[in-house]
Formats: C-alpha cells, structure tokens, sequence
C-alpha cells in the first residue's frame, strides 16, 4: 500500500521536515501495529516505494525511528526491524514495572484536585468503550487502545518529571507492539477493566503500596500472557538454539 505518494514526493527544501514526519509516523505506526515483518531489511528505496516519498526523508525518518529502538542498523547496509524475542520482553517489562513505579508513587504524592478528575474521567471512558473489536469479537478496539494509553499517561501525569513521563511512553510503545505481536487474533480472557479500576481507585484513595502493587501486577500480568503467545508460535528448537521470536 502507498500512502499519497503524490504528494508526498514534492523534496522542496521547505516540505522535507514535514515529509520525514509524515513517513516517520506512518512507519512507525505500521512497526509498532506489527504490520511488517520483523528481522526484515527496510532498503531506502523499498520504503521511498511502498510510502512514496523523497529518499531524503525517508532516510530522517529511518534515523529517528532506530534512535527510539524499533530498527536496529548495520554499518553500511543499512536498517532492518527490531526483532521481537522473550528476553527483551522480559527485560522491558522489567524496566517499564521500575520507571512507572516511581513516576506513579510520585504521581500520587503530588495529586491535585485536577488530576483526580482527570482520572476518574479517564478509567469512565475506557470502562464505556469494548476491548474487542464487534466485528469480529477477537482483535482490539483501535478506540479502545487510545482510551487505555490515555488512562496510564493520567496515572502518572502528575509526578512532576516530563522526561519520566517520556521514557515511561517509550516504553509502553515498546510494549505495545509485544502485545499487537502476541495477539493471534483469538482474543484474551481478562476482565482488564477490573484491573485498571483497582488500579485508579487505590490512586484515589492515596494508597500508593496498593496503586504500584495493582499497576505492577497489570502489567506482568500482560507480559505473561505474551509469553504465552511466543511459546505457542515457538518453532522446533535445533540444538543451542535459545531465542524465541514471534513473526507475522
């Protein structure tokens, strides 16, 4: 599929910054959504084809997205797309559970009246929207996805600190495109609303041991179900092998 190929090869020197961000985002939304294969070679001329822009933006755009982690490079042949394996599963989970821990105890530290509307308003919208899709009843809500990032970006929006904020967005970039991964379009039995209402009413209540205990078990809880999915999709192991991926 190209993306308004017409207009986005116009290479004047006054458009190349909004052009680099309009490929950026659509890539980025395509590697995070699990759209394109992982391990795979991204060619400069591939991506100028299938997103149809100037080989100058495209290759802004491939820098940025390999300074966030999600392609990796190869001195003098260029970029290719981050595998996804069960260690750094675990080990970005790991990281995720540090960081939000701080920024949520913080968060509850220095709660406002403002934040704790915004968060009871945040946990009501997402308890109104469906997790699946009602098409089909497997695949997550796209709306539902904007709800839950807006939820776990209030929890933590008060703590005081736009880099902890930043790299805990990061990371659940990251961890969103395990899920978008995992996801076999079978669907996952959890009463996910359940999770995040503890979740918000322990914030609430300026129980901090309880929010971090709740959003922590959340989260493992998530990555565990992951795990599963690598484990299911795991091909027969030849000798010494020890990494896991999951491709689509």
């Amino acid at each position: 599929m190209t993306y308004g190929a017409a207009n986005l090869n116009d290479d004047g020197a006054g458009s190349k910054s909004t052009l680099a961000s309009t490929v950026y985002q659509q890539l980025r939304d395509d590697l995070l959504g699990g759209a394109l294969e992982t391990e795979s070679k991204l060619r400069v001329e591939w991506v100028v084809s299938k997103y149809g822009a100037g080989a100058s933006p495209v290759r802004e755009a491939l820098n940025r997205l390999a300074s966030e982690g999600l392609l990796g490079r190869h001195d003098q042949r260029g970029f290719f797309i981050m595998p996804v394996t069960a260690a750094e599963l675990e080990e970005l989970t790991r990281t995720r559970c540090w960081l939000e821990e701080r920024a949520l105890r913080e968060s509850i530290a220095h709660r406002t009246p403002e934040w704790e509307e915004q968060l009871v308003l945040a946990l009501h919208r997402l308890g109104r929207a469906s997790r699946l899709t009602p098409q089909d009843g497997a695949s997550v809500n796209a709306e539902w996805e904007k709800l839950h990032r807006t939820f776990h970006r209030v929890l933590i929006s008060a703590c005081r600190s736009h880099w902890l904020v930043g790299f805990c967005d990061q990371l659940s970039d990251h961890a969103y495109r395990y899920r978008q991964m995992a996801n076999d379009g079978s669907g996952v039995q959890r009463d996910d609303f359940s999770e995040h209402r503890l979740i918000a009413e322990n914030a609430l209540d300026g129980n901090a041991d309880g929010a971090v205990e709740a959003l922590l078990n959340h989260y493992r809880l998530t990555a565990t179900i992951c795990m599963e999915r690598f484990k299911q999709a795991e091909p027969p192991k030849a000798a010494g092998a020890t990494v896991t991926r999951i491709s689509r």
